[in-house]
């Protein structure tokens, strides 16, 4: 692997931060590192010293690192035998108690990052360890640690004048409009590990796992992101795959009671687990039926869903998305229920099945 650090494309700078994420300022400290895969034996090739970086470079390092992070989902550094052997969590720690730190921290992170680079697709490249000063996030004011790693190279075109005359040279860079992995630690709920807020966006198979799993570990924070995604996933699951199982319900029914949820999100900032029941689900042998999956998706999923909670506006706007509400009839025939089940008549005769449709009026 080359031990030459990389050049960076210049972009226009673009807005950052989310809902309950906002970097107030640029970059106080930065080290840099290149880390190779561990299973081809590529090595770490170390920088002696902490990076310098020009006020126009700071810049637009501060834009490559933070725009990628507009989600509100936010997560936590963990440890199955304690939180204090999280390699990632001690490091942070270490550098929120002294800064002067960071250098140190970044050979320590960048060495535990190449030990968990071992699967054959993983790509060697440049991490990065920074340290942010007076991050607000979810109101409160507090520094921050982020790790980032640039995997990917794009080739950029440079003109070069010569006499009267001009001509093309072309570089390796890196475009500081796709970061491949990145994560923001504030120095927030230290007892609980952190506030935590982390982009992947590359390696969608199993060596994945190696950021997020093994170099980070960290999980979901159980906040009103986490309920409301997970609610609308048991919910969707229990009427499209449990309660068929258990119960005689027709496609429509099934797209009704989506229709429901869905409406029942919408139009309430607050989760109430017997008032969703209640008015959405309505009968009772579904309605236990319902509370019984509810803790069989918890074992399952190794989640535990809180029975009142803050709705999250943005959860329930990506997770509405994999609310399928079609019927698919035969080939090429769908019919999409967006409402008014009553209008939606099943039935069947000499011809076959059929769906009868009233409608006042025509588009």
């Amino acid at each position: 692997m080359s031990d030459i650090f990389p050049t960076f494309a210049p972009q226009p700078q673009s807005s950052w931060g989310y809902v309950n994420l906002l970097i107030m300022n640029t970059i106080e400290n930065i080290s840099l590192h290149l880390v190779g895969n561990s299973g081809a034996a590529e090595g770490v090739v170390l920088a002696q010293e902490a990076l310098y970086l020009s006020d126009s470079v700071r810049e637009l390092l501060t834009d490559y690192f933070l725009t990628p992070f507009s989600s509100e989902e936010l997560f936590e550094l963990y440890h199955d035998s304690g939180i204090e052997y999280n390699v990632v969590y001690g490091a942070a720690s270490q550098i929120f108690d002294d800064p002067e730190t960071l250098y140190e921290q970044s050979v320590n992170l960048a060495k535990h990052l190449y030990e968990q680079s071992s699967h054959p697709k993983i790509k060697g490249g440049e991490f990065y360890t920074v340290y942010f000063r007076d991050c607000i996030v979810e109101g409160d004011t507090v520094d921050a640690v982020g790790l980032f790693k640039s995997e990917n190279k794009d080739t950029f075109l440079k003109v070069l004048r010569e006499g009267g005359n001009f001509n093309l040279e072309s570089e390796q860079g890196i475009n500081i409009k796709k970061l491949d992995k990145g994560c923001l630690i504030f120095n927030k709920e230290r007892d609980n590990g952190y506030v935590v807020a982390v982009v992947d966006n590359t390696n969608r198979g199993i060596e994945a796992q190696y950021w997020m799993d093994d170099f980070l570990r960290v999980r979901q924070r159980k906040d009103g992101y986490a309920n409301t995604q997970n609610v609308m996933a048991m919910a969707k699951n229990f009427v499209t795959k449990a309660m068929p199982e258990q119960f005689e319900v027709s496609k429509a029914d099934q797209i009704d009671l989506l229709n429901r949820s869905l409406e029942f999100f919408k139009e309430n900032d607050t989760f109430d687990m017997e008032e969703f029941a209640n008015e959405v689900i309505e009968q009772p042998e579904v309605i236990e039926s319902f509370r019984q999956y509810k803790r069989s998706f918890e074992e399952e999923n190794d989640v535990v869903i809180d029975d009142n909670f803050d709705i999250s506006d943005y959860a329930f706007r990506r997770q509405q998305r994999s609310y399928k509400r079609v019927i698919r009839l035969d080939r090429k025939i769908q019919i999409i229920i967006d409402g008014n089940r009553d209008n939606v008549e099943q039935g069947e005769d000499e011809r076959g099945k059929f769906y009868k449709v009233y409608y006042s009026e025509e588009e």
